[in-house]
């Protein structure tokens, strides 16, 4: 007894310092600076509003110039906040208050909406019915919520619904004798959503322990340990498609491994205290932080875009508003969506520039050039770039 005791105690030592060398260490500076900065553009030959944004992507130009100059590397402007503005001589002149970051981010001045829907699991038998059922919602859920909470997004939750009938085959879809992407473009159109997030667990097995491969002491002491030791395996695939392209835009595989009680208890919940108290809820938990992270860093310089819902003459109102950051004056794309009913067929056709005027909570409406022809159903785009 007292052996098999040592034994377990070397082993346990042993397996943690083996499992150590799988986990992704992220090691990022959080340095900022601030600069002000002055832009300028000639009014001569264009509207005023061409001249201000063309003056404060100077100002842009200027304060990414004078941050090489002190850092000597690149940095992206994440922010930029116009303080004054102003005509003279033919110029239109801004002072601008440039907030800058070492860090891959880049902040959007719109909130982007996300459905997230449920992520299957590509063995079924990997989870037994005495485990949590709660990781096909509550994955995806928890990376929605923490999105929300950076307060770059607005998540819709329909985690109910599964994507992949066939999860081994995923991110594709079968057509089904319509569109390629229609899953897509309908889960967007429903839910008013920009952004489609879905997933499958890849893996979620645990290593058996009837049988203990080699010979030597390390085999006998694993063997002695095979009924108060285990190893399970997590792997999950991560997607986010552009549901009104149809395109698959984030694809990433999060790998864990879980060393020693490997069990996940029914009705713990993702996301809750005691789920995250177990090794393998925690394991989960760092998967769900980086995935919202990843994707939160990709989708910040991502153009927003929002559905056209109302048309009355040049008047087009747009399925965001005020939650969504969108101000008076704001200026947009209009595409079309073709003559089908699974809208989203991407780049078709441009209808012409909308000009907002006048905004509430969840809608927008403005202005579009005489001779449009602009339908419920077709899309706007942002004219920021990343």
């Amino acid at each position: 007894m007292r052996f098999n005791r040592c034994l377990a105690g070397l082993l346990l030592v042993c397996l943690s310092a083996c499992s150590g060398d799988g986990k992704r260490e992220i090691s990022e500076s959080s340095a900022n600076s601030q600069v002000t900065v002055q832009g300028s553009a000639p009014l001569a030959a264009t509207t005023v509003a061409q001249a201000r944004q063309a003056a404060i992507d100077d100002a842009v130009a200027n304060a990414a110039v004078q941050l090489r100059r002190k850092n000597g590397s690149k940095i992206l402007i994440s922010d930029i906040k116009v303080v004054d503005e102003w005509q003279d001589g033919g110029q239109y002149h801004v002072q601008a208050v440039a907030v800058t970051s070492d860090k891959q981010l880049c902040a959007s001045p719109y909130r982007k909406k996300l459905v997230a829907t449920a992520f299957p699991i590509m063995n079924a038998e990997q989870i037994s019915g005495t485990e949590s059922q709660d990781l096909f919602s509550g994955i995806p859920r928890e990376i929605s919520n923490r999105l929300m909470e950076s307060g770059d997004f607005i998540a819709r939750n329909q985690t109910n619904v599964f994507l992949y009938a066939r999860p081994d085959t995923a991110p594709e879809i079968p057509a089904d004798g319509g569109l390629p992407g229609a899953a897509i473009f309908n889960m967007a159109r429903q839910n008013d959503a920009q952004l489609v997030l879905s997933g499958v667990i890849r893996d979620f097995k645990i290593e058996s322990t009837e049988y203990t491969r080699g010979s030597g002491v390390f085999a006998q002491m694993k063997w002695a340990m095979r009924d108060v030791i285990a190893r399970r395996s997590v792997g999950i695939d991560v997607f986010v498609h552009d549901g009104f392209t149809g395109a698959l835009v984030f694809q990433h595989r999060y790998t864990e491994t879980i060393l020693g009680d490997v069990s996940l208890p029914a009705g713990y919940t993702v996301g809750s205290l005691r789920f995250d108290s177990t090794p393998a809820g925690h394991a989960i938990t760092e998967i769900v932080s980086q995935a919202s992270d990843d994707i939160q860093k990709l989708f910040g310089c991502y153009p927003f875009s929002a559905r056209v819902s109302q048309v009355s003459g040049n008047r087009v109102t747009i399925a965001a508003g005020a939650q969504d950051k969108i101000k008076a004056g704001d200026r947009m794309t209009v595409y079309s969506a073709g003559f089908s009913h699974n809208a989203g067929l991407g780049f078709s056709n441009t209808l012409g520039i909308l000009t907002i005027d006048q905004v509430g909570p969840t809608l927008a409406s403005g202005s579009i050039e005489a001779g449009s022809i602009v339908r419920p159903g077709d899309w706007v785009r942002s004219l920021d770039t990343p």
